[in-house]
């Protein structure tokens, strides 16, 4: 009996082991499903050479050079806008040497009898023409001119800009003359005069020459003669300018706005 018995013993042992490794073996198809998984991850895994390239290192050799990189930077563009606000300055003063030294101090009263010096000239484009009231055709040709280039200048840059008309014949041009007088012209024109010794002073200083006597009859019938200049002044009260009596308004509209356009680039700033 144990003869056949044995047998069957080994032969239940044999077929348990089977069983046992069909079970806990992996089958090759599973193996490399799992190893090409393996493989993506690690191909999709930054290593630390990766990790360093994307975030970089900050470290205190790059802190130190970050700093004095901002630094120089800093000091390196302020030194050029110092240098660019010197080349201004100089390019200003060379363009006022460059020109007649026209204009100084005066005060003299106005058509509406009120104090008018040098300093009301300044913050605006100022006109300047001298001339007299009995002028019988250059001057209210003038006057007119000077209406004409002011208007369009207006609609354009707005209300920078007025005109003095100073009188060479004070004998008698009287705050009331005046006033009949530039009634009938632009608006913007205000009408100034002053004694003989003040208006022979503002003229030596405009470089206008005239020719009224100190003595002048006020009611005597004579003309003067005069400079026919249109002086331009910025609103620096700085001489810019002379327009002659055959410039016609619209070349000294063209000529006003050019000048308006370097004054502000020059100075960086609009009236």
């Amino acid at each position: 009996m144990s003869r056949v018995i044995l047998p069957s013993i080994r032969w239940s042992r044999l077929c348990t082991s089977k069983r046992l490794h069909s079970v806990t073996s992996p089958s090759a198809s599973w193996v490399s499903t799992h190893r090409r998984l393996y493989s993506e991850v690690r191909q999709n895994t930054p290593t630390s050479a990766q990790d360093k390239a994307t975030v970089g290192v900050f470290t205190p050799k790059a802190a130190v050079l970050f700093v004095a990189t901002g630094i120089g930077l800093y000091y390196y563009f302020h030194h050029e806008k110092q240098k660019l606000l010197e080349q201004k300055q100089n390019s200003l003063e060379s363009r006022s040497v460059g020109r007649a030294q026209v204009g100084g101090p005066f005060t003299l009263t106005s058509h509406d009898d009120k104090p008018f010096s040098d300093k009301d000239l300044l913050g605006k484009w100022n006109f300047v023409y001298f001339g007299f009231t009995n002028c019988p055709d250059i001057c209210p040709a003038e006057l007119d001119k000077i209406g004409a280039v002011i208007t369009p200048l207006e609609k354009e840059y707005g209300d920078i800009f007025q005109s003095v008309f100073i009188s060479v014949d004070p004998a008698r041009d009287t705050v009331s003359q005046m006033k009949r007088y530039l009634a009938d012209f632009h608006p913007r024109i205000i009408g100034v005069m002053g004694d003989y010794a003040t208006t022979k002073d503002i003229c030596k200083a405009y470089r206008v020459y005239f020719s009224t006597p100190p003595n002048a009859d006020p009611e005597g019938d004579y003309l003067v003669d005069h400079s026919i200049y249109v002086y331009l002044m910025d609103p620096n009260g700085q001489f810019v300018e002379a327009f002659g009596q055959s410039a016609p308004s619209e070349e000294v509209v063209e000529r006003v706005k050019k000048e308006i356009t370097e004054y502000e680039q020059e100075t960086g700033k609009k009236v």
